[in-house]
């Protein structure tokens, strides 16, 4: 084991983002559709985003509507969380671990009881978890047997521009022929394949939690609503000379949010339920569903069972609209520390204690919570602060029994982040994500402009260090494929807690302005930067950036 001082707070009330005590040098790193869309955004945005702009204060919770499910729900905390299958390896190609994927149609429960059509990898949601290491090239055979086309995105992986998923990219089913009228966007240098697609990723990467999940161009938003998402983790030596918590107390967790019509079936409120010929949302939708059952790992409000040690728990947002701000929380109203170990890319420098902690559409965090020192019996509650009523809920944890434990979270997790300057930059870039009017009617864009796959929007280099500075209107979460960075700023001034370390995904509040610094030097290419409000994508916020 380490000899390096341990972490643990007190199960009890801590500043938000405060340092452990023992790691004083953690203190850098913890310093601190709008106009014309009418019912689209809930009121309490439309309404905040003046003053959010003024103020810096008063924001919203979310952006989007919810829609309510006209079916009975189970009580929270009485379905046991499932844990996803690892996907076992089909054998070697090319150097490369080989792994096979089929993507379906299945008729599985999520509600107790109620049957629910779902799309899926491999016949399970989410999908297979996929347990690689560092450096060592995996390929993931893709098989489309559902009925419309898909292509695949390893978020947050580094990975040759063939295997990013890029929208166009499609693998088509079998019998495939584009209908009549359909909505299309001529890209000439799309790739498409029928039935079958192999992907390639290096995995030359730190240790994170990355997720995999249907990319298809205009239909993003409802294939991720019907299944289409799976988690993929990447272990490395740093990782497993730490100390902390492993096996069954390592959880992964794909928290989403869903609602069920009358019949039991996924409610989604697209204007083509078949996803062939026009894409999009009903208008009151247009700023981001919502569901009002929040499931885990597949499961409603599910409850898991714990020994009274530390856990790890990956935490990975893969709602299409929903903001959360989750806390630990005892039934006698105690709460629990979320000591931060690892952002989107990977291990933070050092740890940071947070109280509650903002999770935006596909961002990630790993976290260790310490369940030392409850008697059996007790039972902490995971919930979301930004929820009203059942949306408040998440999942629980059941003490169930005492348990030796030899973890600690060190005061020192890993030196080998990246320490990239303002003066390296060769240049600094400005985007808007704003609301937006097309042909076709509302949408949301990039610098004013809708996604054309056509088009280059940015232009750099392969080792270009650069600032990117965000603005938005309402809520964004915004995403970079290829890359990781470093968050710089907020409205001129620090970063906030939850931003320590290398992200891929920054949360912008309404009216909020952030900085991010990063490296371009992955791979060259076409890749792609967008909004992670699913429904804010599909409807034009996306923008091409080309690495040469």
């Amino acid at each position: 084991m380490s000899d390096q001082p341990s972490v643990r707070p007190p199960n009890t009330d801590l500043r938000d983002g405060e340092p452990p005590r023992n790691a004083p040098h953690v203190r850098e790193l913890t310093r601190r559709r709008v106009l014309g869309f009418g019912a689209a955004l809930v009121p309490a945005a439309a309404a905040a985003t003046d003053a959010a702009a003024v103020t810096g204060r008063r924001r919203p919770a979310g952006t989007g509507r919810q829609l309510t499910s006209a079916v009975p729900l189970p009580a929270p905390y009485t379905v046991p969380l499932p844990i996803p299958p690892v996907l076992a390896r089909a054998g070697l190609s090319v150097g490369a671990d080989r792994y096979e994927i089929t993507q379906r149609q299945v008729t599985a429960e999520i509600l107790p009881g109620v049957p629910t059509t779902l799309w899926t990898y491999n016949g399970t949601y989410p999908g297979p978890t996929l347990e690689s290491r560092r450096g060592r090239p995996v390929t993931v055979l893709h098989r489309n047997e559902l009925p419309v086309p898909t292509t695949v995105h390893l978020h947050g992986g580094r990975t040759p521009a063939g295997s990013d998923g890029y929208p166009t990219d499609l693998v088509l089913p079998d019998g495939w022929t584009e209908p009549d009228g359909a909505h299309t966007m001529h890209d000439p240098r799309a790739v498409t394949s029928r039935v079958t697609r192999a992907y390639t990723y290096p995995l030359d990467q730190r240790a994170t939690l990355l997720w995999y999940h249907d990319h298809r161009m205009d239909y993003t938003a409802p294939a991720i609503w019907r299944g289409l998402t799976g988690m993929h983790l990447v272990r490395d030596a740093v990782e497993d000379a730490l100390d902390i918590p492993r096996g069954d107390r390592e959880l992964a967790l794909t928290i989403a949010d869903r609602a069920f019509a009358a019949d039991g079936e996924l409610a989604y409120p697209a204007l083509d339920p078949e996803l062939r010929e026009r894409p999009g949302v009903t208008e009151p939708y247009a700023a981001g569903v919502l569901g009002d059952v929040i499931v885990v790992n597949g499961a409603p409000w599910p409850v898991h069972e714990v020994e009274a040690v530390r856990h790890r728990l990956r935490l990975l947002n893969a709602s299409n609209a929903r903001h959360y701000r989750l806390e630990a929380v005892t039934d006698d109203g105690r709460r629990l520390g979320l000591v931060q170990i690892g952002a989107d890319q990977g291990l933070l420098a050092a740890p940071v204690i947070h109280t509650s902690l903002p999770v935006a559409p596909s961002e990630r965090y790993d976290v260790v919570i310490d369940f030392g020192g409850l008697p059996a019996g007790s039972r902490v509650r995971l919930r979301n602060r930004l929820g009203r009523g059942r949306t408040r809920e998440v999942m629980a944890f059941r003490v169930a029994r005492a348990a030796p434990d030899d973890t600690r979270v060190p005061a020192v997790l890993s030196e080998d982040l990246p320490t990239w300057r303002r003066s390296q930059a060769t240049a600094v870039r400005e985007f808007t994500f704003r609301a937006g009017r097309t042909g076709q009617g509302h949408g949301w864009f990039i610098g004013g402009k809708p996604f054309d796959p056509a088009r280059t929007d940015v232009r750099t280099r392969l080792g270009a260090v650069e600032v990117w500075r965000f603005r938005a209107d309402v809520h964004h979460p915004v995403h970079l494929h290829q890359t990781g960075f470093k968050v710089l700023s907020r409205d001129g001034g620090a970063p906030l807690p939850h931003d320590a370390g290398l992200k891929d995904t920054v949360s912008l509040r309404p009216g909020e302005t952030a900085e991010v610094i990063t490296r371009f030097d992955g791979h060259r290419g076409r890749f792609l930067f967008h909004c992670h409000n699913a429904e804010h994508e599909d409807m034009g916020m996306m923008a091409n950036l080309e690495i040469e």
